[in-house]
């Protein structure tokens, strides 16, 4: 079969069978049924002086310990180089949400210096400005006059204009402008970069911000974030505009503008709780006070052995250390026991209570592409030097010479060298660890950390499954494997959806082949939403590759269902999904569900579907499964430090944990008046599905609402109101409503056993 893996770039990436054709540009290498690492790498000497003579044979590249045989080579900066005159893109981003006023100021004084000497005819710049989300202030352009105008000024919330490119100027930025999915700063590098991706060469983004500490739970967003970079081909510069106080303690980052401080601790419901809790909000209107209930129990508890922080993966010989260890976490009440398989997802964190076993886990090593930090780091820059070190770039921190910073930072654009090699098979999901080293005594080779080789989202295209799938999706004939399934959706910009696809699969009838000593199953999966006219509005194919050593760890497998989940993005509208899963022979199954999907106005109060839910988990605890699900650029259900598994099934048995997940989208959080804040209030009610009749209702309960301006997204969790209800057919119904009397109705069916 022949498929590209990934997109193309130049710095890593790897590439699957992709069609013979000559070398457009450096680092674009291509041939038939090769697959090829390129990895770009800057080299100094002890003076910190870039180096411009070397050949392929000063270079040793290793891919997980293991030395690669170099199979091409190139030197951007060369004359000779058929890519000599290509154009430069940089991309100047104000991280305005850790920044005071006099810090933006000096940052974009200098910015403005830099502009006027180093942007050109195939020097382009863009400008970005991060307040909560991603505002693009000005697309690339060489106009220095206009970017000059654009970075001037103080900027108190994201509401910059998006003016038009030049001519000829690539628009991917452009659809950075609606996305108002950012969670922090760190979700919204990772949105840009990959809108990023479709423009040729080696992309630079300079980073000026104040930093933010590192904690357990940015882990899996940073891992993420430097792998959508490597692929993008997009180095980040980081400069901590704090100067030669960055160093200085006590000075604490600000908190992302977008917070859940609403949020319910789920007392009972994570690991290591010890009771039940009651709602995380205080009952009455609008006016009333603010949180009360339950709160979060010690990580690890209820009888979990004492954890602690692990270490990071060793690196290569000679080479710097693996990923830094996570701040210390107690792991002993984290669900899931390896060996006794019971639900899967695609992502690989537990369901049903059994964790993923670990040769159903391709992600293993994606921590190890996070690089070591100094030592001697501040707090607030750790992730800058993460993100730095591993996308290629460096950290310009301790210095009041931002110009100086800028200027460096410029120099390099074209300083790379590009290497090729060949990589050793792997598995389609799996992480690797690079290094490059220079023989020539004295110089040093900075490049990216690492790459990972994730799924592409319709990954059976043009495959004889895909045709198999097809045929039964459109025929007439019942599936013959039960499941259920649950199709949540969320905005993610006004004329976007993300939909989210949960199904439990009975994994009794699936199949399994004994080879090589092993019980191996693929289950084949395809998703169309059909459009009203009868067209396609969205697709996506996968397959789920499950491996067990023995016919007893089938069987457990087997007693639990299969948990899957994937998404797509779609416009708003009226449509058909339809969902066809095949594990080989004349078993299939096959799900059908209406998909209306309301426009959306990012001027009104908002809210998104309810997604029903028997599970949660800590994101310090969800670990690499959280990582699995983000390199596969799929959004996890998370608010606070609480991650939402969604169940397929919507039926609850008394005394079962039955929770929600929902987005609220309120207009007034993006310039919030801080002497004058907003307020808002939820009010659930479960019905009677038959009659109508109330079984339970909250009254309204306040929500807290983030103190800065930025984000509109308000992420909730919350436990459903059904300790009392009894075994029928209900409704969920919640409704928000704000200060600007403005309200927002959803509801979700569900069964109580």
């Amino acid at each position: 079969m022949k498929r590209n893996a990934f997109p193309l770039i130049a710095a890593v990436i790897l590439l699957a069978g992709a069609p013979a054709r000559s070398q457009q540009q450096p680092g674009v290498v291509i041939q038939t049924e090769t697959r090829l690492v390129l990895v770009d790498s800057i080299v100094t000497d002890k003076k910190g002086e870039y180096v411009s003579d070397l050949t392929g044979k000063d270079f040793r590249v290793w891919e997980d310990n293991k030395e690669q045989t170099i199979k091409s080579f190139s030197y951007e900066a060369d004359p000779a180089s058929p890519a000599a005159n290509q154009k430069h893109y940089l991309v100047l981003f104000f991280d305005n949400s850790t920044m005071n006023f006099g810090e933006q100021a000096r940052a974009r004084e200098a910015a403005s210096k830099f502009i006027d000497t180093n942007a050109g005819p195939n020097r382009l710049m863009a400008v970005v400005n991060f307040g909560g989300t991603v505002q693009i202030a000005q697309n690339f352009t060489d106009n220095t006059e206009r970017l000059k105008q654009i970075v001037s000024g103080v900027k108190i919330s994201a509401v910059a204009p998006n003016p038009a490119p030049a001519a000829g100027v690539p628009v991917q930025l452009s659809q950075a402008m609606s996305s108002f999915g950012a969670r922090d700063l760190i979700l919204s590098l990772r949105n840009l970069a990959k809108n990023l991706g479709s423009i040729p060469g080696r992309k630079t983004l300079v980073l000026l911000s104040a930093g933010m500490p590192l904690n357990s739970e940015l882990i899996s967003e940073v891992t993420a974030t430097l792998d959508v970079c490597n692929r993008a081909n997009v180095a980040i510069y980081p400069i901590d505009v704090r100067g030669l106080v960055g160093a200085m303690p006590g000075r604490a980052a600000l908190a992302p503008p977008v917070r859940s401080g609403f949020l319910q601790a789920l007392a009972g419901v994570l690991p290591g709780s010890s009771s039940l809790g009651v709602f995380g909000f205080q009952r009455g209107g609008p006016g009333a006070g603010g949180r009360g209930g339950g709160s979060v129990g010690s990580p690890g508890g209820g009888g979990g052995a004492p954890g602690g922080g692990r270490g990071g993966a060793p690196g290569p010989p000679g080479g710097r250390g693996g990923a830094p260890a996570p701040p210390p976490v107690n792991r002993g009440g984290t669900p899931g026991l390896p060996g006794k398989p019971g639900g899967v997802n695609r992502g690989g964190y537990p369901a049903g209570g059994i964790g993923l076993p670990p040769q159903m886990g391709p992600y293993n090593q994606s921590r190890g592409i996070i690089p070591k930090f100094p030592e001697s780091t501040a707090s607030n820059q750790q992730v800058l030097f993460m993100l730095a070190n591993g996308t290629g770039g460096f950290v310009i921190h301790e210095t009041n010479d931002l110009l100086g910073g800028l200027e460096k930072i410029g120099k390099e654009m074209d300083q790379y060298y590009i290497l090729g090699y060949t990589p050793p098979d792997s598995a389609e999901g799996s992480c690797h660890v690079l290094r490059v080293k220079v023989e020539r005594g004295g110089l040093t080779a900075r490049s990216r950390t690492g790459y990972c080789n994730a799924k592409p989202h319709d990954l059976l295209t043009g495959t004889a499954t895909e045709k198999q799938l097809e045929t039964r999706i459109s025929g007439s004939q019942p599936g013959t494997i039960p499941a259920s399934m649950q199709v949540p959706y969320f905005y993610t910009s006004d004329a976007v959806a993300r939909v989210n696809v949960v199904l439990d699969i009975a994994a009794g009838d699936l199949n399994f082949e004994k080879m090589k000593g092993k019980f191996h199953g693929d289950v084949h999966i395809l998703g169309v939403a059909y459009r009203e006219d009868g067209g396609v509005g969205a697709r996506f194919s996968d397959t789920l590759k499950l491996d067990f050593p023995d016919k007893k760890q089938v069987e457990q497998f087997k007693e639990k269902p299969l948990h899957y989940e994937n998404q797509f993005d779609i416009a708003p509208g009226s449509y058909k999904l339809k969902v066809v899963f095949t594990s080989g022979g004349s078993s299939f199954g096959k799900l059908e569900t209406p998909l209306a999907i309301n426009a959306y106005d990012s001027t009104h109060l908002a809210v998104s579907s309810l997604a029903l839910s028997k599970q949660a988990l800590r994101v310090s605890d969800a670990g690499l499964g959280l990582d699995a699900a983000l390199l596969e650029d799929r959004i996890p259900m998370i608010s606070g430090d609480v991650q939402v598994i969604p169940a397929g099934a919507t039926q609850f048995k008394k005394g079962e944990l039955a929770l929600f997940y929902v987005e609220f989208y309120e207009p007034l959080l993006v310039s919030l008046d801080p002497a004058n804040p907003p307020a808002m209030a939820i009010r659930m009610r479960v019905l009677d599905r038959q009659s109508g009749e109330t079984k339970a209702d909250t009254g309204s309960l306040r929500l807290e609402l983030p103190k800065e301006p930025g984000s509109p997204v308000i992420r909730l969790a919350e436990r459903m109101p059904v300790d009392k209800i009894d075994p029928g057919s209900y409704v969920l119904e919640l409704t928000g409503e704000d200060s600007a009397n403005e309200f927002a109705k959803r509801t979700a069916d569900f069964e109580m056993k």
